[in-house]
C-alpha cells in the first residue's frame, strides 16, 4: 500500500488543466511516478438544449483547484508548488494538509467523476436526498420527486424561504448525498 495522500493545489481559475498536464509531464520526464501518482481535475459533462440543438461540454466541478495524489517530499512539494499557474497548496501557510479519507470519499476523488445523463442511468431514486451541482441552485440539497431518464431530467423539491419549491434539473446537475 502506498503512502501517497491526496492534496489540493490552488490555481489561477482557468489554469487547472494546464497545471495538471504540466505536473504530469514533469513526472514523466523525471520518472517520479513513485512520488506523484495521480493529478486530477474533477469534471462533469453538461448537456444543454437550446433551440432543439443539444450541446455537450465539460465543466470543471471545482474551479481553481487541482487534486494531487502524492508522497509529500521536498521534491514533490517543489514540483507542484512551482508549476506555472499554481498559487499554493490548500492548508495553513505553505504547509500542505492531506485530505482525510472521508473528504476523499465525499468528493468522489479517484472514483468516476465525469457524470452525464448519457452515461447509463442514475445513481439515485425517488425520495433520495441530492445535492445540486450546477445552475442557479448550486449547493442546495433537496429530495428527488421524479426522474425522467428518457429526457435526462429530474424534479427536485428544495426548501426555499421555508417553502418546498420544485426544480426541474438535468440529471447530470445533481448528485446523491451519501449518508
Amino acid at each position: 500500500m502506498s503512502e501517497a495522500k491526496w492534496y489540493v493545489l490552488h490555481t489561477y481559475s482557468g489554469y487547472e488543466k494546464n497545471v495538471s498536464s504540466n505536473i504530469m509531464k514533469l513526472v514523466e520526464n523525471k520518472n517520479l511516478h513513485h512520488l506523484i501518482e495521480e493529478v486530477l481535475v474533477p469534471t462533469e459533462k453538461v448537456v444543454e438544449e437550446h433551440d432543439g440543438k443539444t450541446k455537450e461540454y465539460e465543466s470543471i466541478l471545482f474551479p481553481g483547484y487541482v487534486y494531487v495524489k502524492m508522497v509529500l517530499t521536498d521534491e514533490s512539494w517543489y514540483i507542484c508548488r512551482y508549476t506555472r499557474g499554481v498559487t499554493g497548496f490548500v492548508g495553513p501557510g505553505s504547509k500542505p494538509i492531506p485530505l482525510t479519507d472521508e473528504e476523499v470519499k465525499n468528493l468522489g476523488i479517484g472514483a468516476e467523476t465525469v457524470r452525464s445523463s448519457a452515461s447509463g442511468g442514475v445513481d439515485f431514486v425517488v425520495g433520495d436526498t441530492v445535492k445540486i451541482l450546477s445552475g442557479n441552485l448550486t449547493g442546495f440539497e433537496g429530495t428527488v420527486d421524479s426522474i425522467d431518464e428518457e429526457n435526462g431530467k429530474v424534479t427536485v423539491i428544495v426548501s426555499m424561504f421555508g417553502r418546498p419549491t420544485s426544480a426541474l434539473l438535468d440529471i447530470s446537475a445533481v448528485q446523491k448525498v451519501q449518508m
